[in-house]
């Protein structure tokens, strides 16, 4: 269900990489909603018939489109963009894919892979793959942020200070973010919407999905400050713990390979237990299970854990 809005933006109102040098194709004063129309993260180039053999073809140059530049009057360096994600209206319709040379265990897989996704938009009942395994889904933008000050165009495939491609999954409907202006108007963008992921994405991508956000804008005057911040409007995880965990573990001196090694565990688990193949366990970790760091105190080992939600498959 979409909120009332004062604007729409439309899909062809996009653009690729962060720049303040980028026109705004909305003005608009604190207090107003406005209606985006997100483009998938492959800006286009997959589609509900896409394969495994389409994903080697991916340009990278055209993928993370962002809806806007929107300039928010009033808006200067040192104020906080409010931002109130209101509601999201999915498509119906999405794409996991293990890109080779992407994600947390590119070493390991490097062959294309490919699941494509359809679901109920309007109940978003839980996505089904191949008849053993249900997604929860929570629709959320994966990209959110506002120009930054440094001049030139950057990719907006890392976060940065101003927001970018976050990932954070709770970036969803009723939650507030919070965001570092840098230049005036902050000019905001926002793309890459995901209709599910798990904390991590660890093979790169999640159900990437096309679909409409509607936020509301704001200003806290001369917050100052260092990096996002967010509020939830609720409980974050009750859509996937009600049948419990699986978790697997990785301990050692150095965070990203215990990540990598309690992700391989699951991998390992989840092959061995339902007869899936290692890079279909893997797509699914990246968009229902979670990496946490359990453990960052007792040196000089940590503990990261990779929780499955067992409601996947029962």
């Amino acid at each position: 269900m979409s909120h009332a809005h004062n604007h729409t933006i439309h899909r062809h109102h996009h653009h690729f990489g962060w720049d303040h040098a980028n026109e705004p194709v909305l003005r608009i004063a604190p207090g107003e909603t406005v209606e985006f129309e997100i483009i998938d993260a492959s800006g286009g180039q997959f589609g509900p018939g896409s394969v495994a053999a389409d994903v080697p073809l991916l340009d990278f140059g055209q993928v993370n489109p962002v809806t806007g530049p929107v300039y928010i009057d009033g808006a200067e360096p040192g104020d906080s963009l409010k931002v109130t994600l209101d509601s999201f209206r999915p498509s119906g319709w999405g794409w996991t894919a293990n890109i080779p040379g992407f994600g947390l265990l590119a070493d390991s897989f490097t062959d294309p892979a490919m699941i494509n996704w359809q679901y109920d938009p309007d109940t978003l009942a839980p996505a089904v793959w191949n008849d053993l395994a249900r997604i929860p889904l929570k629709p959320f933008t994966g990209t959110i942020g506002v120009a930054p000050a440094e001049v030139g165009v950057h990719s907006v495939v890392p976060p940065r200070r101003i927001g970018g491609n976050m990932d954070v999954r709770d970036l969803s409907a009723g939650s507030e973010l919070y965001l570092p202006v840098e230049v005036a108007g902050a000019l905001f963008s926002v793309g890459d919407t995901h209709a599910a992921q798990g904390d991590g994405e660890v093979c790169g991508t999640a159900i990437e999905s096309p679909m409409s956000v509607v936020l509301t804008f704001d200003l806290v005057k001369a917050e100052n400050l260092m990096f996002p911040r967010f509020r939830t409007p609720g409980p974050v995880t009750r859509h996937l713990d009600a049948k419990g965990y699986d978790a697997t573990t990785g301990v050692g001196p150095d965070l990203m390979e215990g990540a990598k090694a309690a992700v391989s565990g699951m991998i390992d688990l989840l092959t061995k237990r339902h007869g899936i193949a290692a890079e279909e366990a893997y797509m699914l970790c990246s968009v229902c299970a979670d990496l946490r760091i359990s453990e960052i105190v007792d040196q000089p080992n940590w503990i990261v854990s990779l929780y499955f939600p067992r409601i996947v498959f029962e």
